[in-house]
Parts: C-alpha cells; sequence; structure tokens
C-alpha cells in the first residue's frame, strides 16, 4: 500500500457501499456535523418534516425512500465498472446486513449506517491506514466494515493505526462553529445533556478534513474537537509528515472546497478559498468552476433530507494527473476541466446531496504511483 496524493496514477481504490441504507439519525452529532446545510435556505433545502416520520423509524430518524438508496447503489456500481474500465484495481466493504442491530456504548446508542463515504473516517497516509477518530455517533464503527481490506494490506506490509476512540457525550462535542456565523445562521442545534461520563471536549476528525501533498498535509480546523486530533496527528507522524494548518475554511471536510488535481493545480469553489491556504499553495494556479445550476440536481420531497450544499459535485476524483471523474450532471464543469488539458470520465451519481458524498467522498485511494515529494517547500 502506498498512497501520498491526491493525483498520481491510481492503481488500487476502496469503493463505498450503501446497501440496506435505511434512515438519517438526527440527533446531536449529526446536527452539528451537517449544520450548514440543515440550517441554510439556498435554492432548495427543504428541512426535517412530520410528514417524513414512520411507525418503524426510532425517534429522530429521517427515513430515506428506497428508490433513492435503490439508484444510488446503480451509479455507485456504475462508479465501480468505470474505475475498472480505467485498469483500477476495486476494493470493497462488507455490506451492512439489514438485521444489523443499533450500537450501543456506554454513553449513548444510534442506528449503524453503511460504509458509503469511506474517505471519511479514515486517512490513508503513505504506506500507513489511520482510522480516525469520528464525529458522527451512527458512523462509530464504519471502519468495522472496511477490515477484511486493512486486514490483508497489513499482511503485506502496511502499517495500521487507529485513533483515541471519543466517549461523545454531549460534552464531547464544541458547537463554536455551528453557533457563529462562520457557520450560517445562528440557529441553536443542540439541548446537550449532561452525562456521568462527560470529560469535556474530545478529539474528533475526519480524513476527508485533509488535502495530501506528499509529505506535506493541509488540515482544516473548525472546532476545539479537531484541533486536539490535529495535534495527535501531527505529534504522530512527526519526522514523516509536515502538517499545515488551516482555520474554518470550511465546517470541517475541505474535498468541495479544495482539490489538488495535479502539482501546481488546483480545483476550488471560489477565488477566495486561496486566503485560508499555506502561502506556498497561493501561487499555484487554479481552476474555479462555474457556479452549480438548479436543473443539475433532481427535485426531492418536503420530507427528504439535503445533506450537501450545491457545490458538491466539485467533489471530483482524480485517476491520473490528466484524467478526472466528474458527475455526468455537470457538463459545464466538465468543459472547464478539458480547457485545462483534462480528459474527462463522465460518471453518473444522482442523489449525491441526499447522501452526503461525491466520488471523492465515497472512494479511498490506497495505491497511488506518487511518493512523499516536497511540493510546499
Amino acid at each position: 500500500m502506498s498512497s501520498f496524493d491526491e493525483w498520481s496514477p491510481l492503481r488500487e481504490v476502496i469503493v463505498g457501499s450503501a446497501r440496506n441504507y435505511i434512515s438519517h439519525e438526527r440527533e446531536l452529532s449529526f446536527d452539528l456535523f451537517f449544520h450548514d446545510n440543515l440550517v441554510r435556505t439556498e435554492w432548495y433545502y427543504p428541512r426535517l418534516s412530520a410528514s417524513g416520520a414512520s411507525a418503524q423509524a426510532r425517534p429522530g430518524q429521517q427515513p430515506i425512500k428506497q428508490r433513492y438508496v435503490e439508484e444510488l447503489c446503480e451509479d455507485i456500481e456504475g462508479l465501480v465498472a468505470t474505475l475498472e474500465s480505467l485498469s483500477v484495481k476495486v476494493h470493497r466493504p462488507m455490506d451492512l446486513d439489514a438485521a444489523t442491530p443499533n450500537v450501543q456504548t456506554p454513553a449513548w446508542s444510534a442506528s449503524v449506517v453503511p460504509p458509503l463515504n469511506v474517505r471519511d473516517n479514515t486517512l490513508i497516509l503513505g504506506d500507513e491506514i489511520i482510522e480516525t477518530s469520528p464525529m458522527v455517533r451512527s458512523r462509530y464503527f464504519e471502519t468495522q466494515f472496511l477490515k477484511p481490506v486493512f486486514a490483508d494490506y497489513f499482511r503485506k506490509g502496511a502499517r495500521w493505526t487507529v485513533m483515541p476512540r471519543p466517549l461523545m457525550t454531549d460534552a464531547s462535542f464544541d458547537p463554536s462553529y455551528a453557533d457563529s456565523n462562520a457557520g450560517g445562521p445562528t440557529e441553536p442545534v443542540t439541548d446537550p445533556q449532561a452525562h456521568p461520563y462527560d470529560v469535556g471536549y474530545e478529539m474528533m476528525f475526519d480524513g476527508a478534513q485533509c488535502l495530501r501533498l506528499g509529505r506535506d498535509i493541509v488540515a482544516n480546523i473548525s472546532t476545539a474537537n479537531h484541533a486536539l486530533a490535529v495535534d495527535w496527528l501531527e505529534r504522530h507522524v512527526e519526522g514523516r509528515f509536515r502538517i499545515h494548518r488551516v482555520h474554518r475554511l470550511s465546517d470541517s471536510h475541505i474535498d468541495s472546497m479544495v482539490l489538488a488535481l495535479r502539482p501546481g493545480l488546483l480545483l476550488v469553489r471560489s477565488k477566495e478559498v486561496l486566503d485560508f491556504l499555506p502561502e506556498p499553495l497561493r501561487k499555484w494556479d487554479i481552476v474555479v468552476p462555474p457556479p452549480p445550476r438548479e436543473n443539475n440536481f433532481p427535485r426531492y420531497e418536503d420530507d427528504d433530507l439535503i445533506l450537501t450544499s450545491p457545490y458538491i459535485d466539485l467533489n471530483v476524483l482524480s485517476v491520473s494527473p490528466d484524467t478526472v471523474l466528474v458527475n455526468e450532471a455537470c457538463p459545464d464543469l466538465a468543459r472547464v476541466l478539458e480547457r485545462h488539458g483534462f480528459t474527462v470520465v463522465p460518471v453518473r451519481h444522482r442523489h449525491r446531496r441526499l447522501f452526503g458524498g461525491g466520488f471523492h467522498c465515497f472512494t479511498l485511494d490506497t495505491v497511488r504511483d506518487g511518493g512523499p515529494e516536497d511540493y510546499l517547500g
């Protein structure tokens, strides 16, 4: 296993699974994680509706219409077929079994969701697998579904590390971003409850908060939870990688804000993104995609919960420094990338706003040709 960057020729990748996705669980960790998109009112953001409840749902659950799940599974299989046609070896996690019970810890219980956005809870740094500290309770054990793949890489010589696991009581979460103007309107999203296991803020962090550039890692920090995790990461990789901290570039993930398409070229949501980045990256050329249009997306009903911004399709996947997978619903973005010399491979992905991820989110690249180069000096 060896993966140091986001653009060098891709040889092996894990693609997530959506099988048996039933519902979203609306509770403190979920609402904090998706706060930016749950409270805004850009052209189409339905809110949680009482009409979405069902007799079978747990309190706080938001059921997902199964036709969307079926279409998502079709689109994921199309993504797998496309990658295999480009000579990329695809690994898959175990599917979520429909009979899987809720998980329970000493502090809380939650429904289990399938391992779909596999980029989130794992960070690949060179020959090391790092399972990060989860931020959403229903995803606490998500990396268990990747165990067979990780174990095979370990047997072949990869390093395998697990970040400290948070207790995740209500007091574990830093709500300051959600409560600030940076996180959208000052709409309260929590009613934190005291618990005997409260220990204060804990480290929580996703791999998708990082931009990997050889031996340089750009890490986004928006809360005390993120800062603690980056402290841990910095000590863990000392001497092997350099951590560059950026602050509040987004609420958490940055791969719908900025992606490195090849050395010297960034795909960014807007020119203002550069103001947040380390000085050496500000000298790179940029591609700014056209604004998303409403007709790029399906229309949904009032009880369908929208989890991503309209910029989710910036979440492309590079297969090489000159080949990029782009949602086929975004011809304007494809044309812009083609003008910059890229071969664009269109792939269908209909319901990205309902399931919180694009092609970069759904994939975890484990083998790329690039090495620990020095891109930021």
